[in-house]
């Protein structure tokens, strides 16, 4: 369905997508998973012909971005990152207005109108005006204008940024229906849950480059062992983390925002708590909360980028 062949592209002197390939299977979900600023909105763009690339190629369903752009925009969906709707309208009318972007009309857009509103379970609000919803329910009827010419592929940019929980488990379910009835989907998102329940195959990215691409199992199949270990502190102390980066035990070392939570990859969770907390009291630095995660992929994030998919 999709063929991403060693795309660059560059903004002025910096180049933010350094020779990116990947393919997406007729009926896959397929996760891109990286931080803030890695590089996936910028794909997304190219691949959707919003946006040119300096090198490289993309093929969607054997056709070239480049070559054929109109036949490729009837195949895919889009959902962007922002809310692509329009407040004063209500969610039925933004559904007709986006069904007959693609060309549907009459009885016919009206229908599929309808359908998506109760697809995604708001067909009891289809007359009222996009700016009286929730953030959960704009991003339900944002998905909704995606689907009404029925894609072949549907591309999802950080569709859950912002919600409620509840919203956010809905959207999930609804996409999982959606790739279970044949769909092919990209997703992206920083948040590795999402990306582990919706997708079979993940393309880890940072700084404009892939890292990996395989399954979770291949992917974590690549950990050489590393376990994190997230450790709370009371009045952290920057000397702290050289203590800690000085120990044989310890690979890298990351701190949250707020200082008060690190996470540290260690070559063995279990041999390395006791010389963590006595490192920390060497600081005086207390200890409030110590855990061992088990390896996933946010583990081998670590290992490949040297930073957590929050950062």
């Amino acid at each position: 369905m999709l063929e991403v062949n060693s795309i660059r592209k560059s903004f002025g002197k910096i180049e933010v997508v350094k020779g990116v390939s990947f393919t997406v299977e007729k009926g896959e979900a397929f996760g891109l998973l990286g931080p803030n600023g890695a590089g996936k909105s910028t794909i997304i763009s190219m691949i959707c012909g919003l946006l040119p690339y300096d090198e490289g190629n993309i093929k969607v369903a054997g056709f070239s971005v480049e070559g054929k752009p109109m036949e490729i925009k009837r195949k895919i969906g889009v959902v962007p990152q922002d809310i692509a709707l329009y407040p004063t309208m209500s969610a039925l009318d933004n559904l007709l207005f986006w069904g007959k972007m693609y060309g549907l009309s009459g009885k016919q857009v009206v229908k599929r109108a309808n359908e998506v509103l109760e697809f995604v379970g708001l067909l009891d609000r289809a007359k009222d005006k996009i700016e009286t919803f929730s953030g959960g329910m704009k991003r339900r009827i944002n998905i909704g204008a995606a689907l009404m010419h029925k894609p072949e592929l549907l591309i999802m940019d950080e569709p859950t940024v912002g919600i409620d929980p509840q919203s956010r488990n809905h959207i999930l379910e609804t996409v999982k229906e959606l790739n279970n009835n044949g769909m092919t989907i990209i997703y992206t998102s920083h948040y590795m849950e999402e990306v582990e329940f919706l997708c079979k195959r993940i393309g880890i990215i940072d700084h404009g480059e892939v890292m990996a691409v395989g399954t979770k199992e291949d992917l974590c199949n690549r950990l050489s062992g590393g376990t994190i270990v997230k450790m709370e502190v009371n009045h952290f102390k920057k000397n702290l983390v050289d203590g800690l980066i000085s120990l044989p035990l310890v690979e890298k070392v990351i701190v949250n925002d707020e200082e008060n939570e690190l996470e540290v990859l260690v070559s063995s969770g279990n041999q390395a708590l006791g010389e963590l907390v006595s490192t920390a009291l060497k600081h005086n630095v207390e200890v409030s909360s110590i855990q061992v995660k088990e390896p996933n992929l946010e583990t081998l994030f670590l290992q490949l980028t040297g930073r957590s998919l929050r950062d």
